[in-house]
Protein backbone atom coordinates (compact mmCIF):
# COMPACT_ATOMS: atom_id res chain seq x y z
CA UNK A 1 0.00 0.00 0.00
CA UNK A 2 1.36 3.28 -0.83
CA UNK A 3 2.37 5.76 1.72
CA UNK A 4 -0.08 8.75 2.82
CA UNK A 5 3.01 11.34 1.50
CA UNK A 6 2.86 9.33 -2.11
CA UNK A 7 -1.05 9.74 -2.19
CA UNK A 8 -1.09 13.24 -1.33
CA UNK A 9 1.95 13.95 -3.87
CA UNK A 10 -0.02 12.18 -6.65
CA UNK A 11 -3.34 13.46 -5.67
CA UNK A 12 -2.15 16.70 -5.32
CA UNK A 13 0.14 16.51 -8.82
CA UNK A 14 -3.42 15.44 -11.28
CA UNK A 15 -5.77 17.85 -9.73
CA UNK A 16 -3.37 20.94 -9.78
CA UNK A 17 -2.14 19.79 -13.12
CA UNK A 18 -6.12 19.38 -14.75
CA UNK A 19 -6.66 22.91 -13.03
CA UNK A 20 -3.88 24.46 -14.93
CA UNK A 21 -4.84 22.56 -17.83
CA UNK A 22 -7.94 23.83 -17.69
CA UNK A 23 -7.49 27.32 -16.74
CA UNK A 24 -4.61 27.67 -19.76
CA UNK A 25 -6.96 26.02 -22.40
CA UNK A 26 -9.58 29.07 -21.08
CA UNK A 27 -6.85 32.10 -22.19
CA UNK A 28 -5.50 30.05 -25.34
CA UNK A 29 -8.82 29.23 -27.07
CA UNK A 30 -12.54 30.40 -26.32
CA UNK A 31 -14.09 26.58 -27.10
CA UNK A 32 -14.20 25.83 -23.23
CA UNK A 33 -16.31 28.91 -23.05
CA UNK A 34 -16.38 32.36 -24.77
CA UNK A 35 -17.42 34.76 -21.77
CA UNK A 36 -13.94 33.71 -19.70
CA UNK A 37 -11.90 33.67 -22.87
CA UNK A 38 -13.76 36.94 -23.20
CA UNK A 39 -13.40 37.60 -19.25
CA UNK A 40 -9.43 36.89 -19.90
CA UNK A 41 -8.86 38.95 -22.55
CA UNK A 42 -10.06 41.76 -21.31
CA UNK A 43 -8.20 41.32 -18.04
CA UNK A 44 -5.00 40.51 -19.52
CA UNK A 45 -5.40 44.13 -21.63
CA UNK A 46 -5.63 45.53 -18.21
CA UNK A 47 -2.55 43.94 -17.23
CA UNK A 48 -0.69 45.37 -20.08
CA UNK A 49 -1.85 48.85 -19.68
CA UNK A 50 -0.75 48.78 -16.15
CA UNK A 51 3.19 47.36 -16.99
CA UNK A 52 3.94 49.84 -19.94
CA UNK A 53 7.11 48.22 -19.87
CA UNK A 54 5.98 45.24 -21.34
CA UNK A 55 4.87 46.94 -24.30
CA UNK A 56 8.69 48.87 -24.44
CA UNK A 57 9.94 44.99 -25.18
CA UNK A 58 7.65 44.16 -27.51
CA UNK A 59 5.24 42.05 -25.38
CA UNK A 60 1.51 42.48 -26.17
CA UNK A 61 -1.46 41.58 -23.93
CA UNK A 62 -2.45 39.03 -26.45
CA UNK A 63 1.33 37.82 -26.70
CA UNK A 64 1.38 37.56 -22.22
CA UNK A 65 -2.08 35.82 -22.22
CA UNK A 66 -0.85 33.23 -24.66
CA UNK A 67 2.79 32.80 -22.81
CA UNK A 68 0.52 32.51 -19.35
CA UNK A 69 -1.85 30.09 -21.14
CA UNK A 70 0.83 27.83 -22.88
CA UNK A 71 3.31 27.73 -19.60
CA UNK A 72 -0.26 26.73 -17.61
CA UNK A 73 -1.30 23.83 -19.99
CA UNK A 74 2.13 22.81 -20.79
CA UNK A 75 3.39 22.41 -17.01
CA UNK A 76 -0.59 21.18 -16.01
CA UNK A 77 0.44 17.93 -18.47
CA UNK A 78 3.69 17.16 -16.68
CA UNK A 79 2.14 17.92 -13.18
CA UNK A 80 -0.27 15.61 -14.94
CA UNK A 81 1.33 13.01 -16.47
CA UNK A 82 5.11 13.02 -16.32
CA UNK A 83 6.45 11.10 -13.31
CA UNK A 84 9.85 12.10 -11.44
CA UNK A 85 11.78 15.56 -11.35
CA UNK A 86 10.23 16.86 -13.89
CA UNK A 87 6.86 17.60 -11.88
CA UNK A 88 8.82 19.98 -9.60
CA UNK A 89 10.06 21.69 -11.98
CA UNK A 90 6.79 22.44 -13.63
CA UNK A 91 5.63 23.01 -9.81
CA UNK A 92 7.67 25.64 -9.67
CA UNK A 93 7.46 27.58 -13.13
CA UNK A 94 3.75 27.50 -12.23
CA UNK A 95 3.96 28.58 -8.78
CA UNK A 96 6.28 31.88 -10.53
CA UNK A 97 3.14 32.04 -12.76
CA UNK A 98 0.90 32.82 -9.90
CA UNK A 99 3.14 35.02 -7.92
CA UNK A 100 3.15 36.69 -11.51
CA UNK A 101 -0.70 36.64 -11.51
CA UNK A 102 -1.18 37.80 -8.00
CA UNK A 103 1.39 40.92 -9.19
CA UNK A 104 -1.11 41.38 -11.77
CA UNK A 105 -4.04 41.48 -10.07
CA UNK A 106 -2.88 43.46 -7.32
CA UNK A 107 -1.11 46.02 -10.29
CA UNK A 108 -4.33 46.82 -11.60
CA UNK A 109 -6.27 47.07 -8.17
CA UNK A 110 -8.49 43.71 -8.44
CA UNK A 111 -10.91 43.01 -5.88
CA UNK A 112 -9.89 39.96 -3.63
CA UNK A 113 -12.64 37.97 -4.92
CA UNK A 114 -10.88 37.95 -8.83
CA UNK A 115 -7.81 36.67 -7.76
CA UNK A 116 -8.60 34.49 -4.31
CA UNK A 117 -8.02 31.35 -6.99
CA UNK A 118 -4.88 32.23 -7.93
CA UNK A 119 -3.79 32.89 -4.50
CA UNK A 120 -5.22 29.39 -3.13
CA UNK A 121 -3.41 27.42 -6.16
CA UNK A 122 -0.55 29.23 -5.39
CA UNK A 123 -0.66 27.64 -1.71
CA UNK A 124 -1.21 24.29 -2.99
CA UNK A 125 1.76 24.60 -5.32
CA UNK A 126 3.76 25.44 -2.58
CA UNK A 127 2.53 22.57 0.04
CA UNK A 128 2.63 19.94 -3.05
CA UNK A 129 6.06 20.98 -3.34
CA UNK A 130 7.16 21.10 0.07
CA UNK A 131 5.91 17.51 0.65
CA UNK A 132 7.85 16.37 -2.76
CA UNK A 133 10.98 18.35 -1.47
CA UNK A 134 10.70 16.67 2.65
CA UNK A 135 10.56 12.89 0.93
CA UNK A 136 13.56 13.26 -0.65
CA UNK A 137 15.92 14.36 2.48
CA UNK A 138 14.16 11.14 4.78
CA UNK A 139 16.37 9.03 3.20
CA UNK A 140 20.14 10.65 3.61
CA UNK A 141 18.94 11.56 7.11
CA UNK A 142 17.83 7.75 8.22
CA UNK A 143 21.34 6.85 7.08
CA UNK A 144 22.96 9.20 9.13
CA UNK A 145 21.14 8.64 11.89
CA UNK A 146 21.45 4.91 11.57
CA UNK A 147 25.79 5.64 11.20
CA UNK A 148 25.35 7.89 14.58
CA UNK A 149 23.42 4.51 15.93
CA UNK A 150 25.75 2.05 14.88
CA UNK A 151 28.70 4.38 16.25
CA UNK A 152 27.48 4.85 19.47
CA UNK A 153 26.67 0.79 20.35
CA UNK A 154 30.11 0.23 19.05
CA UNK A 155 31.46 3.12 21.80
CA UNK A 156 29.09 0.57 24.45
CA UNK A 157 31.13 -2.26 23.67
CA UNK A 158 34.10 -0.69 23.97
CA UNK A 159 33.65 0.58 27.28
CA UNK A 160 32.04 -2.74 28.51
Amino acid sequence: MASPRTVTIVALSFALGLFFVFMGTIKLTPRLSKDAYSEMKRAYKSYAKALPALKKIGISSVLLRKIIGTLEVGCGIVLTLVPGRPKDVANFILLLVMLAVLFFHQLVGDPLKRYAHALVFGILLTCRLLIARQGEDRPEREERREEQITAQEKNKVKVS
